[in-house]
């Protein structure tokens, strides 16, 4: 039996998708990370990017980027078990992956009013802060502390990655 999952949309059906929620009235927020090896720490910051407004589009790093990003080894799951996994929670509404090094390209199209990032930054802190401010969108920290890793799971499950 096969999940009710939000939908996983490629960067064109994701601006059409966004458009029909803006024309309904609702506030885009757009939440993005890794979800290499998915723990509770994920869970806590999608449910308060959620808690922001009221559709939750995840921006996925693809394999490619998990690569530069984290080393050899990583991702542990490719990008579209990783889009699936995320894709049946149910505080996400639409899924997409991104290629790009940075999630600002995704930002620049869909333009959320809300761009959600995890408890190791801070407004003034988070990388694309500039682009959010510039059409008028805003930047908010969301989640528990930055207690959970990826990487530190991996390390104690006796992992070099």
């Amino acid at each position: 039996m096969k999940p009710n999952l939000a939908p996983i949309v490629d960067r064109e059906s994701l601006v059409k998708l966004v458009a029909e929620n803006r024309e309904k009235g609702r506030k885009i927020v757009l939440a993005n990370g890794c979800f290499d090896l998915f723990h509770v720490g994920h869970v806590r910051y999608l449910a308060g990017a959620r808690d922001l407004g009221g559709f939750l589009i995840v921006g996925i790093n693809s394999d490619e980027q998990v690569r530069r990003l984290k080393g050899e080894g990583r991702p542990l799951m490719p990008e579209n078990e990783r889009a699936e996994i995320i894709a049946a929670l149910s505080p996400v509404d639409a899924v997409t992956i991104f290629n790009e090094p940075t999630v600002e390209e995704l930002i620049i199209a869909v333009r959320p009013d809300v761009h959600a990032k995890g408890t190791d930054y801070t407004t003034e802190t988070v990388p694309e802060r500039d682009i959010v401010r510039e059409y008028g969108g805003r930047v908010a920290i969301v989640g528990d502390p930055k207690d959970h890793s990826s990487t530190e799971l991996i390390k104690a499950l006796g992992g070099k990655r």
